[in-house]
């Protein structure tokens, strides 16, 4: 009977053993998995990450501020973009299932097994103190997931493969390739450009660069502005050698053919050294950059505008408007003054109005004013008197307060010359020579700014047009819209829409440009009695007259005088509504 007892507690027990059995590895559920498998990293906070890829040499990089460097295995900085997308798929990482210690020592070499013997990545990050490990092991069957071990955590986890593909293979990878990426945040520039040193300097209060170096002068302001575009665009097209012995010279880098540096403030932040070009492109050159002992090649058209001569980073305008103006004072064939108040423009002594446009445009053609060539840097008095300066013939005053002679923006000098005029800042001792067909567009009178709008009446409000042509005249009489016709002794044909808009656009008559106020001598414009003059009549009786003088073939159009304000005024006729006059408002020369 003990006997008997005895098997059946040990099948009892056997069988107890196999349900415990049974029940831990196919019923019990899986040890509970974080939603991120690197607990409390976030990006932000990271200041070092380290990369060893299998059989490559170790990656690692860190952050000061938003600045990342790499550390191993090359001094570089490094390109942010590309750890901060592995950072943001590590701190969203999240095991899809886990593997406990016991699991894993259920297989005989587990290590091997799981590939974590040799890693195909090992990757630290660190954050402050806070410091994970993980060990990159195999990809399971499918080949859709990874085992990975974090190091100082029991068992082994598995998570998708995608994020993977953010880790480096090797340093190139997270190589920053740009030349300069803050290459505008500098404030003074100095280049190196063979034996030339030219230094240059940003204006705080208008932004625009001066040269301080080999002589002080307005710099050109667009051409740097430029020139550090695209310098802060330039990538480094291949990294050549990152030996710290490499013979500099044969990449014309010891001495380089060109150096730039840029800085804020007391320090400089960049450098970049350019060489000879490169043997197997002509496009590229050789380049460095301050600090990192890397050889480049480099695009040689981002270099090119720093290549230029001395006289190609100064200003090539002579004015900059970098204020707003309040008083242009002309000097030359006649002395005039513009002035702004809260009224508008006007011509101070003259009553009447100013075409703002017509001072725009003056604003535009002193602001285009180019330099032709750097005539003299040091102009002397006998200097001045060779040059025509000593007594200029046009003088352009420019103050940012109306009546202030202390509020002097700029004052422009102009002497003698044909094709070439000199010219002269009073500001600065350089002299100029700027093209003649420029200068010739200076206004010379202060009637070139009279609002060129001649007057303003409605189609509605005529009585008639009286034609006069030839020694003959017509009368066209209007009775309602678009209906015309002649007068009691007058004859022709009539087209009553096309004299209606030629009417209407009469009404709204500005000149295309002043020829001549108060003249003298009529027949110079073409001015005769027998040309045709045209008159409207308005309801209130009065009269509009506008008689017309030269032809302008060239222009399609026509000299024409009015008489504004007692004075005789003649100007470019507008060469659209010059067509219409000539068709439906003339007096054919065969009329009866």
């Amino acid at each position: 009977m003990k006997a008997k007892t005895t098997v059946i507690w040990f099948v009892l027990a056997a069988a107890l053993f196999a349900f415990i059995w049974i029940f831990e590895h196919h019923f019990q559920s899986p040890p509970a998995v974080s939603a991120n498998l690197l607990s409390g990293l976030r990006a932000a906070e990271v200041t070092g990450i380290q990369i060893i890829p299998a059989g490559a040499k170790e990656i690692s990089a860190h952050r000061e501020g938003k600045v990342w460097q790499l550390e191993k295995p090359v001094v570089y900085p490094a390109q942010p973009a590309a750890i901060q997308a592995l950072l943001a798929a590590l701190e969203k990482l999240a095991a899809v299932t886990r593997l406990t210690a016991a699991e894993l020592s259920a297989h005989k070499n587990a290590d091997a097994e799981f590939g974590f013997e040799n890693p195909q990545f090992s990757l630290i990050v660190e954050a402050g103190e806070q410091r994970w490990q993980l060990l990159i092991g195999n990809k399971t069957a499918p080949g859709d997931q990874v085992f990975v071990r974090l190091v100082g955590v029991d068992g082994a986890f598995v998570t998708p493969v995608d994020w993977l593909q953010s880790l480096p293979h090797s340093v190139g990878e997270w190589r920053d390739t740009s030349l300069v990426a803050a290459a505008d945040a500098c404030d003074w520039i100095v280049i190196t450009n063979g034996a030339k040193v030219i230094e240059l300097r940003r204006d705080p209060t208008n932004q625009l660069w001066q040269m301080l170096r080999p002589l002080p002068a307005r710099a050109n302001s667009p051409r740097l502005t430029a020139a550090l575009q695209q310098l802060r665009a330039a990538q480094s097209a291949q990294f050549v050698t990152d030996d710290p012995k490499a013979d500099l010279t044969t990449y014309g880098l010891q001495p380089a053919e060109l150096d730039v540096w840029l800085g804020r403030g007391t320090n400089f932040f960049a450098a970049v050294h350019a060489g000879k070009a490169a043997p197997e492109n002509p496009a590229l050159v050789f380049a460095r950059r301050e600090n990192y002992g890397s050889v480049i090649t480099v695009a040689k058209d981002a270099l090119a505008a720093w290549r230029g001569a001395v006289n190609d980073f100064r200003d090539p305008h002579l004015l900059e408007l970098t204020a707003p103006i309040a008083e242009i004072e002309m000097r030359g064939e006649t002395n005039f003054t513009l002035q702004h108040t809260a009224k508008g423009w006007s011509v101070a002594g003259e009553k009447f109005p100013v075409d703002a446009e017509n001072v725009q445009a003056l604003f535009k053609l002193l602001a285009s004013l180019r330099v032709a060539e750097f005539v003299k840097d040091v102009a002397t008095e006998p200097d001045l008197e060779s040059f025509g300066l000593a007594a200029p013939t046009r003088q352009v005053t420019l103050r940012t307060v109306a009546g202030d002679t202390n509020s002097v923006l700029a004052r422009l000098l102009f002497g003698g010359g044909t094709n070439r005029i000199f010219a002269k800042r009073a500001d600065e001792d350089f002299v100029y020579a700027v093209a003649a067909a420029d200068v010739s567009r200076l206004p010379e009178h202060a009637w070139e700014f009279r609002e060129r709008r001649l007057w303003n009446f409605s189609e509605t409000n005529i009585v008639q047009v009286t034609l006069h042509q030839g020694g003959k005249t017509r009368q066209l009489v209007r009775s309602g819209a678009n209906v015309w016709a002649f007068a009691a002794g007058s004859q022709g044909i009539i087209n009553p829409h096309a004299i209606e808009e030629s009417i209407h656009r009469l009404g709204e008559l500005a000149a295309a440009g002043w020829v001549g106020r108060n003249i003298s001598a009529p027949e110079k414009y073409g001015l005769d009695t027998n040309n045709l003059s045209i008159t409207a009549e308005l309801k209130s009786g009065e009269k509009f007259t506008v008689d017309f003088g030269l032809e302008l073939p060239a222009a399609q159009t026509a000299l024409a005088a009015v008489t504004l304000d007692g004075e005789r005024w003649v100007f470019v006729f507008p060469p659209v509504l010059y067509q219409l006059v000539a068709a439906y408002l003339t007096i054919p020369a065969n009329a009866p």
